[in-house]
């Protein structure tokens, strides 16, 4: 597990966008990659403290921990308050492949009423509510970078990326705040 502690943030006390967009990074947190079977998930649900989505673009939430579906056997989760989620996962028996990712993930935060406009301005993901709504998440592109994207309220995004895209992702995320504000 990364220690957050000794861990220079990447984009430091960055922020930006206009007031219709706020783009900030997010604190840190730990993160899982985890693959299982169908058989493996009410385990691992249990384990977790949440039931893992089977769904694609559902997410669920729990207190600061989220599991987000990236596939029919694939989550990223994420949790905010720093718990040891490679510990919890390596005391289950149920067949599964769990990764920390801590290290290579960090977020960048959007939020206000233009949020979805300055994510739009370099995704081509469709974010209004019908089709993205609250607890949507997916693996898209930002820009020329992949990114996992995750609406956790009517006007809150949390853009997942890697710690060296993270300068870029910010850049195209206030860029667009900017524009979005016009």
């Amino acid at each position: 597990m990364a220690d957050h502690a000794l861990r220079k943030a990447p984009l430091g006390r960055h922020h930006g966008g206009s007031a219709g967009a706020r783009v900030t990074p997010a604190a840190p947190a730990t993160r899982l990659s985890l693959r299982a079977g169908e058989d493996a998930i009410g385990t691992l649900s249990l384990a977790f403290g949440l039931e893992l989505p089977r769904r694609p673009k559902t997410s669920a939430s729990v207190s600061g921990r989220h599991a987000l579906w990236l596939g029919p056997d694939e989550w990223l989760l994420i949790d905010e308050n720093g718990a040891d989620l490679m510990g919890i996962a390596s005391g289950v028996s149920a067949l599964h492949s769990a990764t920390d990712v801590s290290h290579r993930n960090t977020a960048i935060l959007v939020s206000g009423p233009d949020a979805a406009g300055a994510i739009a301005s370099a995704c081509p993901l469709d974010l209004g509510n019908a089709i993205f709504p609250v607890g949507a998440a997916a693996r898209t592109v930002l820009g020329k970078i992949e990114v996992v994207l995750f609406r956790s309220g009517e006007e809150d995004y949390r853009v997942e990326c890697w710690r060296s895209f993270s300068p870029y992702a910010f850049g195209l995320l206030v860029e667009g705040a900017e524009d979005a504000g016009l």
